[in-house]
């Protein structure tokens, strides 16, 4: 049946079922993509690990000090995992062609880029966030903590990633673009960085973090609604200078 021949909400039907036949389509191909190229997964990983467990060695092994800094610490090396991870977000697709068929797809942009953050997110740093735990004990924070620092980290790497994302997308034509990268997105992250290990800093103190939290919280909802378009409009930009 022809487009022009449905009926207004038949057509929309229609349409929505393509756009969530494309979403599906674009995940299996990220996941499928990740599995092969599984160092993208582990790199980021085992870098995390490392800054965790490097960082009581170059600094300070006393137990005081470990308890204070902890969150910090895993907070930061999740940062830079994940600004690690940044650089072959768009980068195989701008160099094979698959961005200019996203450009001319008849689905919209934002769409299938809010579909490939987020695959990314959880292949990448989810399991990142999976050896929290383990790193918050070997950091010596309490319980509880560990618990808050899970939460904020749950709440905040979605931020990073959509953010990160459109520094990707600004850099993806540019070649070494890594030093550019940091550059563009560092500044960004300070906020997301400061809430989350505030919210830590406030769970020891035994004050209330619920206004931590629902900063975190609003700052995600903001980022998965402006965050897509603008990485759309970044990449637009960059294929048609390319």
């Amino acid at each position: 049946m022809r487009a022009d021949n449905l009926a207004p909400v038949e057509y929309r039907e229609e349409a929505g079922a393509g756009m969530l036949r494309a979403c599906a389509v674009a995940c299996r191909r990220d996941l499928l993509v990740a599995f092969r190229h599984r160092q993208d997964i582990v790199n980021p990983l085992v870098f995390f690990v490392i800054v965790v467990s490097l960082f009581p060695l170059g600094v300070s092994p006393d137990l005081d000090f470990l308890r204070e800094a902890g969150a910090g610490i895993i907070w930061v090396a999740a940062l830079l995992a994940i600004l690690l991870s940044l650089g072959n977000l768009f980068r195989n697709d701008y160099e094979d062609g698959t961005l200019e068929q996203w450009v001319l797809s008849p689905q919209p942009l934002f769409v299938l880029v809010l579909v490939r953050v987020l695959t990314n997110w959880m292949v990448a740093i989810v399991p990142l966030l999976l050896l929290v735990p383990v790193l918050g004990l070997m950091v010596h924070l309490p319980a509880d903590l560990i618990g808050v620092l899970t939460l904020t980290l749950v709440l905040g790497t979605p931020v990073l990633i959509l953010v990160g994302a459109i520094g990707a997308a600004l850099t993806v034509s540019v070649r070494s673009s890594g030093v550019l990268l940091a550059l563009i997105i560092l500044p960004l992250y300070v906020p997301v960085l400061i809430f989350g290990t505030g919210a830590v800093a406030a769970a020891a103190d035994n004050v209330p973090i619920v206004g931590h939290l629902a900063i975190l919280g609003a700052m995600l909802a903001l980022a998965i609604t402006l965050a897509p378009l603008a990485i759309a409009a970044a990449l637009r930009m960059s294929v048609a200078s390319g």
